[in-house]
């Protein structure tokens, strides 16, 4: 059994051998043919060079100036010179791939005609879109880093456009932020202003009381009593009158006099409090991050990446050889089965 399986093999190779060089010539032609028409056709006359540049980056941990500077508390993740993960990579992404960069990038480079889109279709944009899509591109590495990828047929573009885009990342991203961070500072600042105007108010008070001789109720209170005490003993009714008439300027404002000051001690822990907050407010409102780490900037390259001539011309040739095969065995199979067919008709 073995052996018959072993010649079967043989003669199977020996049939494979047999029919390649039965065709060897029309077989060697289709190769030839295929060899200089894919070399042909993947010349420049017909495909455009493209030259490849990259920018690789790695996302920042920390956005916020005032969480990873001016805060106290040392908390995971707020560290200025930390690397980002998932998350941080995944949103810049999203940002790369927003309408803010492309739209920037379009115009500082004048995309529609170095395309050489017609600017008077009704769907220039969407060709404009499609060729900015096929040509640059954003992924994330095995590495978490973010890769910016740009294909022009002019290499100082391509590293040109790979540049601006990463440059353009850190302004998309912090307006978004700043957005939030001038609105959340408004909000903190209108109430640090209307704190600091109650706290000026009940000073303000507190000075007029004292205008009036109310400077330390619970002080004042005890002397002019033991003053008055004095006096009552020794008579003297002049003394008893002027601190009379002080006890009941005392007894009138003092109540008013602790609650203010009461009132003062709170507004200012209060105001110690949000002033920290009024800083780190301002600060993200008015300052901005780095959101990212160049790891590798975009350069002119010296050698074009697409198209791949090698590939094209070889991956062509196979191709070509293989479909003949194949053709040339079905039609050698119909041959025989046309010859059977009429020698069967000849025997009836």
């Amino acid at each position: 059994m073995a052996n018959e399986i072993k010649n079967g093999e043989d003669f199977d190779s020996s049939n494979l051998v047999i029919f390649l060089y039965k065709w060897r010539k029309p077989l060697f032609i289709v190769m030839l043919v295929a060899l200089v028409g894919s070399w042909f056709f993947s010349s420049p006359w017909f495909i455009t060079p493209k030259f490849k540049s990259t920018v690789i980056m790695f996302p920042a941990s920390s956005s916020s100036i005032s969480k990873s500077l001016l805060n106290e508390q040392s908390v995971k993740g707020q560290d200025i010179t930390a690397f980002g993960e998932d998350d941080q990579a995944e949103q810049l992404l999203q940002i790369l791939n927003s309408n803010k960069i492309r739209d920037r990038v379009m115009r500082k480079f004048n995309l529609m005609r170095h395309y050489d889109i017609d600017s008077t279709s009704d769907v220039k944009y969407s060709n404009l879109f499609k060729e900015y899509d096929n040509n640059i591109t954003f992924r994330r590495t095995e590495f978490m880093a973010v890769q910016i990828s740009v294909y022009d047929k002019d290499p100082q573009m391509a590293a040109d456009i790979a540049n601006t885009i990463a440059s353009l990342l850190d302004s998309a991203k912090n307006d978004m932020m700043r957005q939030r961070s001038v609105k959340g500072f408004q909000v903190v600042e209108a109430e640090y202003n209307s704190l600091k105007s109650e706290k000026d108010k009940i000073v303000d008070s507190l000075i007029t009381l004292g205008s009036l001789g109310v400077n330390d109720v619970e002080y004042q209170s005890q002397v002019l009593n033991q003053q008055f005490a004095i006096s009552l003993m020794n008579g003297n009714k002049a003394a008893m009158a002027a601190l009379q008439k002080k006890l009941d300027v005392l007894g009138k404002y003092g109540g008013i006099y602790m609650a203010l000051k009461n009132s003062l001690e709170f507004k200012t822990e209060q105001l110690i409090l949000l002033e920290t907050k009024y800083k780190q407010a301002k600060v993200d409102a008015e300052e901005n991050l780095p959101q990212k780490f160049i790891v590798s900037d975009a350069y002119k390259a010296e050698r074009k990446s697409y198209p791949i001539r090698w590939l094209i011309i070889m991956v062509s040739t196979v191709a070509a050889l293989f479909m003949s095969i194949i053709v040339i065995m079905v039609m050698e199979k119909i041959s025989d089965y046309n010859s059977h067919k009429k020698f069967q008709i000849g025997q009836s």
